[in-house]
């Protein structure tokens, strides 16, 4: 009787225990029913396909399979596939949109207009809707997380890994008092910085532009790989490179002090204590500099020249405070009245600037405006470092600003 009593309980666990099974794969099957539902009934339906490439073509860097197009032309054009059923229209936006045409075999194909090389941001657009390419890597810019293509510049490989020694390039969280959350901040620390207790390191705090983050600069911008290479060219010295989130909320948009308020904030009060505090740096302005792109290069002109006793050198890379995108709009840029005293006591600010180094691209609309304002601060006697390059608002241009920017500072 025992036996049975025993056996009964064991079919009972056994029962149990397969309803159990059946009700997780029901379940499971179920989220796979609706997931499959969305996706058939939403005309999106994307193919990330091994396509071989194009002959005479060569994969771009930024793809996720280096079996797979976006396919570099000689000519710098691009051709891009990608494979989908049931939607209706699929173009490249490059900034400029292009028509992808569907095939028998549901593959939509376009080959674009050359393509000036260097780092660009784009987008599928399929029936209206952006959306990143499954076949590329996806980086933040334009304030979401959007495909790149990357296309080689003939002749230029200051940003391509070399065999040399090699820094490290660490994440890092601090806690801020200004946004009262724990932020996310990059360190870069050169070549023999962990085989040394006791050697310290000059700082460059390296801000983004509007629409990115902390991972702009270190992504696209290979800040690490220019660093390595330039330290073991002997063209610049080892330091540490530092580059933290710099979207700050505040009242006011645009460029102008106030605007710039909860950044100094969080620069002055928190990222630069941090760094000092964790890391081995000369903790002094002497050896202090800040940098930046566009809204970053807007943020180095205030902090940095407001503060030159934490920094003695700032980098402007294309920014807009000079012309354009401005709080008070249709008013001229009045450095002046911006910093008091910049001009006007231009022989006091000479003597505590190391450098003051500003950049444009040739192409960019900044450009103009970005000349006037170098030209009226020589005129009064402010020593300014000045540096175009071809291009036009573009990370090749901030590449390059940032390469000739490291090579003179901390001289």
């Amino acid at each position: 009787m025992a036996q049975v009593i025993i056996s009964i309980y064991s079919i009972t666990i056994q029962i149990e225990l397969i309803h159990r099974i059946y009700e997780r794969m029901k379940n499971l099957i179920f989220k796979f029913f609706i997931t499959a539902l969305f996706l058939s009934s939403s005309a999106i339906i994307l193919q990330n396909v091994n396509a071989q490439l194009i002959d005479s073509s060569v994969p771009a860097s930024t793809n996720i399979n280096q079996n797979d197009c976006p396919c570099i032309m000689p000519d710098n054009s691009v051709v891009f596939r990608v494979k989908s059923q049931n939607a209706q229209q699929i173009q490249i936006d490059l900034g400029k949109k292009y028509d992808m045409v569907k095939g028998a075999d549901d593959m939509w194909t376009v080959r674009t207009e050359p393509i000036e090389p260097g780092f660009h941001y784009y987008f599928l657009v399929i029936d209206g809707i952006p959306v990143a390419d499954p076949a590329s890597n996806s980086f933040y810019g334009t304030g979401r997380m959007t495909s790149g293509i990357e296309i080689p510049e003939p002749g230029v490989d200051f940003y391509s890994i070399k065999n040399v020694p090699h820094g490290a390039m660490s994440s890092k969280y601090y806690f801020s008092d200004v946004t009262n959350s724990w932020r996310r901040l990059y360190v870069y620390t050169p070549p023999g910085y962990d085989k040394s207790i006791e050697k310290k390191y000059p700082v460059v705090y390296l801000q983004h532009g509007g629409g990115e983050d902390e991972t702009g600069w270190v992504r696209q911008g290979k800040a690490d790989v220019i660093l390595d290479n330039l330290i073991a060219e002997g063209k610049a010295e080892p330091m540490i490179v530092v580059i933290a989130n710099g979207n700050i909320a505040s009242g006011m948009r645009g460029y102008s002090s106030e605007a710039m308020t909860g950044f100094k904030q969080e620069m002055l009060h928190n990222i630069v204590p941090f760094i000092d505090k964790n890391f081995r740096t000369k903790a002094n302005a002497e050896n202090r500099a800040i940098s930046g792109l566009s809204m970053g290069g807007g943020q180095s002109f205030y902090v940095g020249l407001e503060n030159l006793d934490v920094f003695s050198s700032v980098g402007i890379f294309s920014s807009g405070i000079f012309g354009g995108i401005r709080t008070n709009t249709g008013s001229t840029f009045d450095a002046e009245s911006e910093i008091p005293g910049l001009l006007s006591k231009a022989g006091e600010f000479n003597q505590k600037l190391n450098l003051l180094y500003i950049s444009c691209g040739e192409a960019d609309m900044r450009i103009d405006h970005t000349k006037t304002a170098v030209a009226k601060m020589r005129e009064e006697g402010l020593k300014v470092k000045f540096n175009t390059f071809p291009g036009d608002h573009e990370w090749q241009v901030w590449r390059k600003s940032l390469h000739d920017f490291i090579q003179r500072v901390f001289k």
